[in-house]
Parts: C-alpha cells; sequence; structure tokens
C-alpha cells in the first residue's frame, strides 16, 4: 500500500529577493518615452542620448557653460527680495522665498555676473526656473538692469539664458514694471553699439517673453523650447481653433521668423564664441 500511497513532500516557497537599485540611477524620457542611464544623460549635458531631448540644465552647470573655467564672478548678490505688499494666501510670499531659498541654494530666480567666454569679457545671466518658475520680480528685474547697464559701461556684450513662467504674482505691479526697466536699459546697450544675445531655454513665457527675452541682436533657443506669451492651451480655448503641430516651439518659431538660431546644447559654447567674435569685431 506504501506503494500506491500518498506520498507527499513538504516543498519549502523559495521567495526571491528583488536586488535593490539605487533611486535616481534611471529615468525615462518624457520625449521618446525610453528609460536611459541617468550618468550618461548627465555627462551629455543634460541631453536623452536616445532622442536628443533637452532636460533642464542647473544653473552652475549653465554658468559653467557659458564662461571659461574659474572666471566667473557674481554680481549684484546682495539685492534680496522683500515683501512690499504683505501678500497673503495658502502661504506668505516669505515663507515661499524662505522654501525656495532652502531647496535650491540661491537667493533669488537669476544670478549675473562677469566672465570671460573664449577669454572674452562679457557680461552674464542665467535664470532658473526651478526657483518660483523663474518668475520676474523686481529683484529679477533689478539684477538684469544692473547687468545690462554696467556692462554698457565696460563695453561688453551680453548673454542672458532666459526661462520664466512669467511676473511674480507675489509683487503685483511691481513685478510688470521690470519688463519696461530692462527694456530701457537694453536700449541704451544698443545705442552704445554693444551686442546682446538671449538665450531661450524652455519655458520662456509671458512677460520675460515679451520684454528683454526677444529684444536681442541675435536670438538663439535650445531645441524644444516651450516660447510664447500665453499658453498653447489658453490660446486653444480663446481662438476654438486646432493649433499647428509644434506650435510655439523653438524649431516651429525659427521658421516663422521670431528666433534666429536654434542650437543644441552641446554646441552652445562655440557658437555663441563665434558669434561673439563676428559681431564684437564688427
Amino acid at each position: 500500500m506504501a506503494l500506491f500511497g500518498s506520498n507527499k513532500k513538504n516543498y519549502s516557497t523559495i521567495t526571491v529577493k528583488k536586488r535593490d537599485v539605487p533611486d535616481g540611477l534611471w529615468m525615462k524620457c518624457p520625449s521618446c518615452g525610453e528609460i536611459v542611464y541617468k550618468e550618461e544623460v548627465t555627462a551629455n549635458l543634460e541631453v536623452c542620448t536616445k532622442c536628443n531631448h533637452h532636460f533642464t540644465l542647473a544653473r552652475q552647470e549653465r554658468i559653467d557653460l557659458l564662461s571659461d573655467e574659474g572666471s566667473f564672478e557674481e554680481w549684484a548678490g546682495g539685492i534680496k527680495s522683500v515683501d512690499t505688499l504683505g501678500f497673503t494666501g495658502k502661504q506668505s510670499y516669505i515663507d515661499k522665498l524662505e522654501a525656495n531659498q532652502k531647496k535650491s541654494g540661491w537667493d533669488d530666480a537669476v544670478t549675473v555676473g562677469g566672465c570671460k567666454l573664449g577669454r572674452r569679457d562679457i557680461g552674464l545671466g542665467v535664470m532658473d526656473f526651478s526657483f518660483l518658475g523663474a518668475s520676474m520680480g523686481s529683484v529679477v528685474g533689478e539684477r538684469i538692469t544692473y547687468l545690462i547697464e554696467r556692462c554698457t559701461a565696460e563695453k561688453r556684450p551680453v548673454l542672458l539664458s532666459c526661462a520664466s513662467g512669467g511676473a511674480r504674482m507675489y509683487e503685483g505691479l511691481l513685478s510688470l514694471m521690470q519688463m519696461a526697466k530692462t527694456s530701457a536699459a537694453l536700449a541704451r546697450h544698443a545705442e552704445a553699439g554693444l551686442p546682446y544675445i538671449p538665450i531661450l531655454t524652455h519655458p520662456t513665457m509671458a512677460g520675460v517673453m515679451a520684454s528683454f527675452a526677444t529684444l536681442g541682436d541675435l536670438i538663439v533657443a535650445e531645441p524644444g523650447a516651450l516660447i510664447g506669451f500665453a499658453g498653447p492651451r489658453v490660446i486653444k480655448e480663446t481662438t476654438q481653433q486646432d493649433l499647428p503641430e509644434g506650435f510655439q516651439r523653438s524649431e516651429f518659431l525659427q521658421e516663422h521668423g521670431l528666433i534666429d538660431m536654434v542650437v543644441p546644447r552641446s554646441e552652445l559654447r562655440d557658437r555663441m564664441i563665434l558669434v561673439l567674435e563676428y559681431l564684437c569685431d564688427k
């Protein structure tokens, strides 16, 4: 009977543990959907190695990209934001500022200064969308105006890397005034015969786009950057019309005459050196 009887064996359940993978090692590209190795993307100036999608480049990395090593000297860093209007909401303006300062390690949405690029003295400004959407408040406007006016006095060309969601609502009318102030400074810079080149990154919108971002002698943009005044969703709802493919992107705007040059990030430094040599020699 033992030959035909039940002969059950106790099989233990084998648990296979998933090997721990460090967070942030891989990332999904929003353009091509591929999973890419983050270190490769970082080594490629935060550009997807599969489809050339341009991710956001950190402020310090962009300063390093557009200046000779060790040459950048910050200007106007002592200008700080104040809550002139006493803005209150779910969170006060001061609390918002402090949270963004702690998160980013910077005190406001733009850093300006003097440096060398290709051994030429220039003025450089870099806007950072991760700080309150690079919104244009009084400090942003004042620092950019200081950059332009000092470069006019010192006869330097100006490069300004732009990114913004628009005006800083916490400052009301004081924010909108920065459009006129920066534009007037650029007019004086142009009268002095000095070059100004804005570099439009993703996204550059609203009041920034309507003022200093599009007043350059040569308007440059990174590939795929969203550039416009109102967003495409608002425009579609207002006009009740379908928008063309690629509407408000760098390539579309170059085809329609707003942008002069769309430059991949890997070529940006060398292209700016070449353009400045031409403009300054002229």
